[in-house]
């Protein structure tokens, strides 16, 4: 009787566990026939993959141009465009007086100050004599140089020539020969550069120095005619002309 009593027990332990059983499997069998979605949160890695973003509703043509300049790239007093190799045969329009050498940056220095003093004898200095004198005519010069000026000037104080003086010291100028031994300052760049070449601007600055007729007297000639300067690297005052 006890191992009827024992089984009877068994048999009841049974009962619930097989109920438990019948309850969990569907639910197990139900899992393994879902497929449970994950999301990913993207990475930098994978940002590129990413979908790209929708294009822009507004034809293409229709989208405003928008165009960046760089500071300094204005072009104002640009020369117009050359020929091949015209533009090795102009040199820089240089307008820093503090690029000059030293000795030329005296010379020039002293011949504004006396062109400004109004007095054509503060240039007999600068001068010089003899051979190493200032060339103030083209066809060569043998009585005073000062009085040459005077006489060559508009006026009897020689006042005209002066101001040309200091009108064409204060333009631009040009570097010219380098390294050689024709190595030159001249002043103005006019001297260097084709008429059909200058800018509006440059053009502006040409009739500061020459007259109307000056100007068309040299495009008949083919350059520049009128007065220039030069000064060679050492500081001398080489010339101070004007002709052919």
């Amino acid at each position: 009787m006890w191992r009827e009593m024992a089984l009877t027990k068994t048999q009841r332990l049974a009962i619930p566990l097989a109920v438990l059983a019948c309850l969990v499997a569907p639910i197990a069998a139900a899992a393994t026939k879902t497929k449970i979605q994950t999301f990913t949160l993207p990475t930098e890695d994978s940002a590129e993959e990413q979908p790209s973003a929708p294009e822009s509703l507004i034809p293409s043509d229709e989208l405003p141009e928008f165009k960046v300049e760089k500071e300094g790239s204005g072009q104002d007093n640009a020369a117009p465009p050359l020929e091949p190799g015209e533009q090795a045969a102009l040199p820089p329009v240089l307008r820093d007086f503090d690029l000059l050498p030293a000795a030329v940056r005296a010379t020039h220095t002293k011949l504004v100050e006396a062109a400004k003093s109004a007095d054509l004898e503060k240039l007999r200095p600068l001068i010089g004599v003899g051979d190493t004198a200032t060339t103030l005519s083209i066809g060569g010069l043998d009585g005073d140089p000062i009085a040459f000026l005077k006489q060559s000037s508009g006026d009897d104080n020689g006042y005209e020539l002066l101001a040309i003086l200091l009108e064409v010291l204060e333009a631009g100028y040009v570097h010219m020969d380098a390294g050689t031994e024709s190595e030159m300052y001249i002043w103005p760049y006019f001297f260097a550069w084709p008429f059909d070449k200058l800018t509006p601007q440059m053009q502006v600055e040409l009739y500061r120095i020459l007259t109307a007729g000056d100007v068309l007297d040299s495009v008949d000639f083919g350059g520049y005619i009128f007065y220039r300067v030069g000064i060679r690297p050492d500081g001398k005052w080489d010339f101070f002309v004007a002709g052919d």
